[in-house]
């Protein structure tokens, strides 16, 4: 890659966060509006019931992480965020709008972000895995036997892995804005957005609010750490191998205006998980599913209901 290459994508990724971030910051506002902090279900009407949030912390592997459920619908949904992202900040128009009647969605922060703090996030070389193993905890804790996966960006490639290891408890997949490898080339992209004072301030209001300047700057740094050493030290490699052990419905989104995940990751991943499909986007960036939300969501929607053993009823009501 050359220099000018390196600058020019840099400034893409960037720019496009900037860009993109109105949308994280009207999602943020749909969602204070839709849920109050904690609700335990007390509601009148089945209709209101459905759209109540349940919240709290609960023990897993040694930790207390931070979960939010709603919805009354027999599919059940994780969604796994990006990097330093939690349920709030990252799916906000699927907490508010996906069918809760269809779906109990759950979304969840990993240990070390958002609300599942303490501990402070650490990063060893498994931190993936790790990840894999909390989501899957958490659950099994919760009662969860078989249930879906929607996960973007580092939240996508925790769904990959935990998908491939664990296929009896998977039952759909969903990925956007992720990837199975990083090449040595594109480590400058991300290196390029390590200095968080070259953000707007509106790229970064939402995680100084969540975190304060001292954590999220410290704690994104070791973020471009970890994530970069798959490139210069483990050849690249982050999940290529399981990527065959995935044996559940597959839908990978990609949008084709993305400055981080090049057509090729996308592609990798459709050629290397039997029976997957893909969607390209061309208007999408990295955060599709908020800037295009509804579509987003109806084209999940149709996945996960369609010619599902238990589901044909429930589609038939959309």
């Amino acid at each position: 890659m050359s220099l000018i290459y390196s600058v020019s994508k840099v400034s893409d990724l960037v720019a496009s966060v900037r860009r993109g971030h109105s949308a994280l910051s009207s999602t943020v506002r749909i969602l204070r509006r839709s849920m109050s902090t904690k609700n335990f279900g007390i509601a009148t009407g089945n209709e209101a019931h459905a759209k109540a949030i349940v919240s709290e912390k609960i023990e897993v592997n040694g930790v207390r992480l931070y979960y939010e459920k709603t919805g009354v619908g027999k599919h059940k949904l994780l969604l796994l965020p990006g990097a330093l992202g939690s349920t709030r900040t990252d799916f906000a128009p699927q907490i508010a709008n996906l069918d809760k009647t269809h779906f109990t969605v759950i979304g969840w922060d990993p240990r070390g972000y958002g609300k599942s703090r303490p501990p402070d996030r650490d990063w060893p070389s498994d931190y993936f895995r790790r990840d894999v193993d909390d989501a899957a905890a958490l659950m099994q804790k919760l009662g969860h036997k078989k249930y879906s996966l929607l996960g973007w960006s580092d939240g996508g490639i925790t769904s990959l892995i935990l998908a491939a290891k664990y296929p009896e408890r998977i039952k759909k997949l969903v990925v956007w804005g992720a990837n199975a490898y990083i090449k040595r080339e594109e480590v400058p992209l991300f290196e390029g957005i390590r200095d968080i004072d070259t953000w707007s301030e509106r790229m970064r209001a939402p995680f100084m609010a969540l975190y304060g300047e001292d954590y999220f700057r410290n704690q994104w740094s070791q973020w471009v750490d970890a994530y970069c050493a798959y490139g210069t030290e483990r050849d690249g490699d982050i999940c290529i191998d399981d990527l065959k052990n995935i044996a559940c419905p597959t839908l990978i989104v990609h949008g084709q205006k993305d400055p981080a995940i090049v057509q090729e990751h996308p592609d990798y991943l459709h050629a290397h998980i039997k029976g997957s499909r893909l969607i390209n986007m061309p208007e999408g960036k990295h955060n599709l599913h908020l800037r295009y939300a509804d579509e987003f969501n109806k084209m999940v929607t149709e996945f996960l209901l369609e010619d599902s053993t238990g589901d044909d009823e429930e589609k038939a009501k959309l």
